[in-house]
């Protein structure tokens, strides 16, 4: 169902995942006029974002596109869209963005981003997070997120602040081509196994994934 991808450091992960996602999306575009990216939030990702603004791609040709956000306002220092602002998109040339309008609220950004998303016929590149309990995006355990079947999904009682939440849906991400996710956090051993075993966790509910993780997990 995975593949895993395993280095010495997590910094030797990060930019193996780099590579590949280089790789996936130049594969893309000598099919395709446009590749449509998607893209995660917290900490685990930046330095493979880092190392990925350094390739030579046509940029104007991918569009970029949330996994999740966080119902916080614009700006707000723990929105998703400010740490890839911060990391990728301020280093690249021109860019396609599609932020997800949280400040709106769970149920109306949800909506919104529904009709932006709405002329993707599916995902190229799904590059993902994967949190301590399973959770991806902002799908998690035993939320009610899980059956919804629409595009984009309000997500309520995160068990993370914040407690209101938008997330593409386990049926979107399950549509996408390709899916990537990196992780190299010791924290996270617990997660791998239970992953590894086969547990009905979200992350592992929506196909097979591209696993870049270093010794550490």
């Amino acid at each position: 169902m995975h593949k895993w991808f395993v280095y010495e450091s997590f910094e030797g992960a990060a930019k193996a995942a780099a590579k590949f996602l280089f790789k996936e999306i130049g594969n893309c575009l000598s099919k395709k006029e446009v590749c449509h990216v998607i893209l995660p939030g917290g900490n685990s990702p930046i330095p493979c974002l880092d190392y990925l603004s350094k390739e030579n791609l046509p940029w104007d040709k991918i569009h970029w596109y949330l996994g999740d956000e966080r119902c916080y306002p614009v700006g707000h220092d723990e929105r998703n869209d400010l740490m890839l602002e911060k990391n990728l998109w301020s280093k690249i040339g021109d860019t396609n963005i599609y932020s997800i309008p949280a400040e709106l609220g769970a149920e109306k950004a949800a909506e919104e981003y529904r009709k932006i998303i709405s002329s993707v016929e599916y995902f190229d590149i799904a590059f993902l997070g994967v949190g301590e309990d399973g959770h991806t995006a902002s799908l998690f355990p035993d939320n009610r997120a899980l059956t919804d079947n629409r595009t984009v999904v309000p997500v309520y009682h995160s068990p993370k602040p914040p407690s209101d939440r938008v997330s593409l849906s386990i049926d979107t991400l399950k549509n996408a081509r390709c899916r990537v996710v990196l992780t190299g956090v010791s924290a996270k051993k617990t997660a791998i196994t239970r992953i590894k075993q086969g547990e009905p966790l979200p992350i592992n509910c929506i196909g097979e994934i591209n696993w870049f993780v270093d010794d550490a997990v």
